[in-house]
């Protein structure tokens, strides 16, 4: 499985555009999941289904836009539509966190994520059962491990703004992008406990 990070947008709306066109059509993420709460993202995923579908472009106009376009419609024009409609559903993909101190729970190769906005948020019931700790406030990208834990960032588009997350058999690896979306570092994340050692006198 493959998880597309987007970092805060701050005001470089076209490049987090680029950025979540690069996951979809590019990398072809499974999921994509924007960091930021300013609904960025969501007002350019709904402009793309728009441009697909019409300006309602909604799951509940569907059978709508069935009866205006196809009862009538020729073969080829038939087909067209149901491109189009399996392009804007691909585009559910795209997700974005509903609030600053909101939490979005993963499970990455058997490890406990937690994805938030600010990590500020975080509580000791978000930490212990956690592997990862995911979030997007800050301007640049991080990727660290504190003790058992890593804590990751694809920071904001500011400066930088991507990561791809891909849970593998053997681990989970976090590619870093630049704002050219090109690949800058892929780290390994090692989730081992390590080995406790107990030494007893004699």
């Amino acid at each position: 499985m493959q998880l597309g990070l987007l970092g805060p947008s701050l005001g470089h709306d076209q490049a987090l555009e680029r950025a979540a066109e690069f996951l979809h059509k590019e990398r072809g993420v499974d999921r994509a999941l924007y960091l930021g709460v300013d609904n960025c993202l969501d007002r350019i995923v709904s402009g793309w289904a728009e441009k697909l579908v019409g300006s309602d472009p909604g799951q509940s106009a569907l059978w709508t836009r069935v009866t205006e376009q196809c009862l009538s419609g020729s073969p080829d024009q038939i087909e067209s539509f149901i491109q189009r409609e399996r392009e804007r559903q691909r585009l559910k993909l795209f997700e974005s966190l509903p609030g600053e101190s909101t939490r979005a729970i993963e499970l990455l190769n058997g490890k406990v994520a937690v994805l938030i906005y600010d990590k500020a948020y975080l509580d000791e019931e978000d930490i212990l059962p956690a592997t990862l700790l995911v979030f997007g406030k800050s301007r640049e990208a991080l990727v660290r491990r504190v003790g058992r834990r890593w804590f990751v960032s694809p920071g904001s588009f500011a400066d930088a703004g991507v990561m791809i997350v891909d849970d593998h058999d053997n681990g989970i690896h976090v590619t870093h992008f630049d704002r050219q979306l090109k690949e800058q570092k892929r780290t390994h994340l090692s989730t081992s406990r390590g080995v406790r050692l107990r030494v007893s006198g004699g």
